[in-house]
């Protein structure tokens, strides 16, 4: 097993996301050095193989490959650059792959404080949510050199699915594509919430508007398949907190600021959001928005009570 095969994986943030694709880079064989905020998240890593190490320099000093999965673009600045941090331990000519959702300004920092240093620096943000990270199955949105990219692509490989590891662009282009994911799949998810909840009230069936919308042009992957961990098993994905989706919200509508683009529509589905952590609190799920509009309908959207509002009664109720 050569080191160009198999480089040793420093590995920074082990929580819901990043505790199943260290256990997948560690099934792939890569040897891991490992570090997070919670010691214990690391317990079954090292019954493995995997070494601890105190600190982000420490990490980067034992590492051919740092990987960051970090949940704001501030933990992301303060564990490279900060005291401490990766740039502290990280040899020159080594490489630093942060794959939170952030922005590019951070990486751009860090890439000028190691000026002169050779840095292969790449940002490679991730979608799949914990399941996608457990099963191995992420995309995987690239920003960076070409050649860092093949490079690092068995690594890749090893948390994602190889047909959706996607080379976006330069550095930067990774983070803005997960943005605009984020943005468009919030959105999907207050529109579908809104026009479900109407129908509904409107006396159609569930099942029946559901299978309607489907069979039409305003299908959408959010609507046939995310939205039924919802509408199946009353699952608004705990696993991901909704103070964390209303984060990745604000970064998308910070981005159109910073490149001048008006996004009315994303700053309302922002406000949304940020209603419903307000209402059911931080951890709640990241889907808990769509409750929003089961709670004014009232009653729950599930496929399998064959949901039907009588409309007369409502409008009663309404009066």
């Amino acid at each position: 097993m050569s080191i160009q095969d198999h480089p040793t994986i420093g590995f920074i943030g082990l929580g819901s996301m990043g505790g199943g694709m260290t256990r997948n880079l560690q099934a792939a064989g890569f040897p891991l050095v490992v570090n997070d905020v919670r010691r214990d998240a690391a317990d079954g890593l090292i019954a493995g193989g995997a070494r601890w190490a105190d600190s982000a320099a420490a990490v980067a000093a034992a590492s051919d490959v740092v990987i960051t999965m970090l949940p704001t673009p501030r933990h992301v600045s303060e564990v490279a650059a900060g005291p401490g941090g990766i740039l502290e331990g990280i040899r020159d000519g080594g490489t630093w792959v942060d794959m939170s959702t952030s922005v590019p300004e951070v990486a751009d920092a860090v890439r000028a404080a190691a000026s002169g240093r050779g840095l292969h620096i790449l940002d490679a943000p991730v979608s799949g949510m914990s399941v996608g990270a457990a099963r191995g199955m992420l995309q995987i949105f690239i920003g960076g050199d070409a050649d860092d990219v093949a490079r690092l692509r068995p690594v890749f490989e090893a948390m994602g699915d190889p047909e959706r590891i996607l080379h976006v662009g330069g550095h930067g282009a990774g983070y803005a594509v997960k943005l605009m994911i984020n943005q468009l799949w919030f959105s999907h998810l207050v529109s579908t919430a809104e026009v479900l909840a109407v129908g509904v009230k409107a006396g159609v069936d569930l099942k029946v508007l559901r299978d309607a919308l489907i069979a039409s042009p305003a299908n959408s992957n959010f609507l046939e398949h995310d939205v039924l961990s919802i509408l199946d098993e009353g699952d608004y994905d705990e696993g991901f907190a909704l103070a964390l989706a209303c984060k990745d919200l604000g970064l998308s509508v910070d981005l159109a600021r910073a490149v001048g683009m008006p996004v009315e529509l994303s700053g309302l589905v922002d406000q949304i959001f940020r209603r419903a952590k307000a209402t059911y609190g931080d951890r709640a799920g990241e889907m808990q928005p769509f409750q929003l509009y089961e709670d004014l309908l009232g009653t729950r959207l599930r496929l399998a009570d064959a949901v039907t509002v009588d409309a007369d009664q409502q409008k009663g109720k309404a009066a």
